[in-house]
């Protein structure tokens, strides 16, 4: 078994376990962004299933399973991009902290990590002082990778 398929698998499991089904198209969308090593859009995705998997599903249909991809945890939607990336713990068995992304601005390259608890305390308190509710803890930063970064220098 491939490092996708073991991937998928687990998704699967998770899926399962939440009484959802992981179906062919949802698989195939999922594969997508697992082997992608930036974060794609809709259409993005819709390209690389008719040029990997010879099949073409509507702009709608991805759309809806992007959204329920979201809704099981399986996929990060990225707010500044407007693109998707395959969450970094699909095989992991444990709790996660809140995700932040590093997105590089000139390869588009991603890279999720998990901010400490504490952290998100202290902006939790910090927004909460300015008068606001944090809706949603998900951090999205604007970074140059550091292969962009040596290209660069």
């Amino acid at each position: 078994m491939n490092y996708i398929d073991s991937i998928i698998q687990h998704a699967e499991q998770h899926c399962q376990a939440h009484g959802t089904r992981l179906t062919v198209k949802r698989k195939k969308v999922l594969a997508g962004l697992i082997q992608s090593s930036k974060a794609l859009s809709a259409y993005e995705l819709i390209d690389f299933c008719k040029e990997q998997c010879g099949e073409s599903i509507p702009a709608m249909s991805v759309y809806r399973i992007l959204s329920f991809l979201e809704d099981e945890n399986l996929v990060h939607k990225l707010n500044l991009a407007n693109k998707y990336v395959a969450c970094a713990h699909i095989s992991c068995d444990h709790t996660h902290g809140v995700q932040q992304f590093l997105i590089c601005r000139k390869c588009s390259k991603v890279k999720e990590i998990s901010i400490k608890p504490t952290t998100m305390g202290e902006l939790e308190e910090t927004v909460k002082d300015a008068g606001f509710k944090l809706i949603r803890p998900q951090l999205e930063m604007n970074c140059l990778c550091k292969d962009c970064f040596a290209q660069a220098a």
